[in-house]
């Protein structure tokens, strides 16, 4: 039932958006059909004293217009010239239109264009995701995991892409991120975020500070290179979450670098959280204790407890932990960090 909502929706969209393509076109057909054949009838009644119904005024424009003459040629001057302007009018209604269509069959793109704005145009509380390149389709593909409506924006996306996408479902609106329009078109004012994936900052910046002004509720995530721009952005544009670079790997490298793994810090709070994967050496400060007892004297979370080929995700309290365990821990960042330093001294507590 949501598709076909979303479908009926698109093709009410770009049912408009295929009017405004011809637009010239059908506005001049009625201009000439309405208001001449009213004109047309008026003048014929004062010239002949005879009444033409209204409903067949129009009929007979486009009788006129297609040299399908309604009767022989009257002699009053003021009607013949509708029999001699018409059939020009009506070549050139025709040649207009006929321009177009060919435009949209020789640039399909433009109709593809067309169509993917009309389909992100029907989406509500979806992701705007600004870039397609290897983080922006990342994201795209975790969003589309979770059964999440995205939409993305690309000036210039990379070849394969726009397939990919369509794979996916995925409308793509290819134009620059940092105008009005092409936010307007992706749906903006009824997102619940914008995920700013753009390789350069400034760009990112950029089109931060347009959606904020067109949107201040929406939900705001910005990837960042330079370190600097985390706290003005957060202050300033109320961006609920700046990734950078270097906040992300950092933990990774360091921990892959002690054979741990760390995942991406947490702010909580105002206070840092970390997830830890690491195994217990032998004689570490964690050898021979209960689950219960390191939870208590650490300030951290034990979740998942693997022994051999047996795993435990929230192990009772009372299990006593071996060297060689395998523990997954929820705790303060500092803590994570004092966790790992002291099971690598292999010192006891």
């Amino acid at each position: 039932m949501r598709n076909v909502v979303h479908l009926g929706r698109a093709i009410w969209h770009d049912t408009r958006a295929l009017m405004r393509e011809f637009r010239v076109s059908i506005l001049g057909f009625l201009l000439v059909t309405m208001v001449g054949g009213f004109l047309y009838g008026e003048l014929y009644y004062l010239a002949r004293g005879e009444t033409i119904a209204f409903i067949d005024r129009p009929y007979i424009m486009v009788q006129l217009m297609i040299l399908e003459t309604p009767e022989t040629a009257p002699p009053e001057w003021y009607l013949i010239l509708f029999w001699y302007l018409l059939p020009p009018v009506f070549v050139f209604l025709i040649g207009m239109g006929a321009a177009d269509f060919v435009r949209l069959f020789f640039f399909r793109g433009e109709r593809q264009n067309a169509w993917q704005e009309a389909v992100a145009l029907t989406y509500r509380n979806h992701i705007i995701v600004f870039g397609a390149g290897h983080v922006g389709m990342r994201v795209v593909q975790e969003m589309v995991d979770m059964s999440f409506d995205v939409v993305v924006v690309d000036n210039d996306p990379d070849p394969g892409v726009p397939e990919t996408l369509k794979g996916l479902d995925v409308p793509l609106i290819v134009a620059d991120g940092r105008l009005t329009g092409t936010l307007e078109k992706a749906g903006l004012r009824y997102a619940e975020a914008f995920v700013a994936c753009i390789g350069n900052d400034h760009v990112n910046i950029e089109a931060i500070m347009k959606v904020r002004d067109m949107n201040p509720d929406v939900r705001i995530v910005a990837r960042m290179w330079d370190d600097q721009y985390s706290k003005q952005m957060r202050q300033f544009f109320n961006v609920q979450s700046i990734l950078s670079s270097s906040d992300l790997s950092a933990p990774v490298f360091a921990g892959a670098a002690v054979g741990v793994e760390i995942t991406q810090t947490l702010l909580v709070n105002g206070s840092e959280y970390s997830m830890i994967r690491l195994t217990v050496e032998p004689g570490s400060f964690m050898d021979g204790k209960t689950v219960g007892t390191l939870q208590s004297d650490n300030d951290m979370d034990i979740v998942l407890h693997g022994r051999g080929d047996e795993v435990d995700v929230q192990p009772p309290r009372e299990l006593r932990v071996q060297a060689g365990d395998t523990l997954v821990i929820f705790a303060r960042h500092d803590r994570i960090l004092l966790v790992v330093s002291r099971n690598r001294r292999r010192a006891k507590a």
